[in-house]
């Protein structure tokens, strides 16, 4: 990557139920001058019930999440991470959705934007032609996925955004402004 490269803030998060307006899992991988510099996941107390559908695809239930943090005491640790760069994500509007709705549903003030990135819009770009699941995409470049673990999901779409930036993609092309007051 060359010098002056945005520090690339990747998160990936998880939901207990079909609302999407809560959390059940949080990944953020940050990326640095080409490489990962820091990670940070965590399992989330939703305050809400689990649909069975979400439990099966994600492995995470009540149980699991009963002794976790709830998302107030996450923001804490979470936001100084999300400033401190371009975020990404992968479907970025639906996890930059579920972010917003906490935020909302919680009363907690953030920005009014942020820029981000979404790796199945540049992949569209880049690798035209091609399935552009998060799950497709690691099988395509050889990336080790435990899909739907926020953790291996958001390192995925980081190690995927990596190739599409050696491949010759422009970030610049590709950010977008989500809103959170909208």
């Amino acid at each position: 990557m060359e010098q002056g490269t945005p520090r690339f803030v990747v998160f990936d998060v998880e939901t207990p139920n079909r609302w999407n307006n809560r959390m059940s899992a949080i990944a953020v991988t940050v990326l640095e001058d080409g490489a990962v510099k820091e990670e940070f996941s965590s399992l989330v107390n939703p305050e809400q019930s689990f649909d069975a559908f979400n439990t099966m695809l994600t492995g995470i239930s009540e149980d699991s999440v009963w002794h976790s943090p709830t998302f107030p005491e996450l923001w804490p640790r979470l936001r100084p991470m999300l400033e401190s760069g371009l975020l990404v994500a992968h479907n970025a509007v639906f996890d930059l959705g579920v972010l917003k709705k906490c935020l909302q549903g919680y009363g907690i003030a953030w920005k009014p934007y942020v820029r981000y990135l979404c790796t199945v819009q540049m992949g569209r770009r880049v690798l035209a032609g091609r399935g552009h699941k998060l799950n497709e995409l690691c099988e395509y470049y050889g990336i080790p996925l435990r899909h739907h673990q926020a953790d291996s999901d958001s390192r995925a779409c980081a190690e995927i955004l990596l190739r599409y930036i050696r491949d010759g993609a422009q970030v610049r092309d590709f950010i977008r402004t989500y809103s959170f007051t909208r």
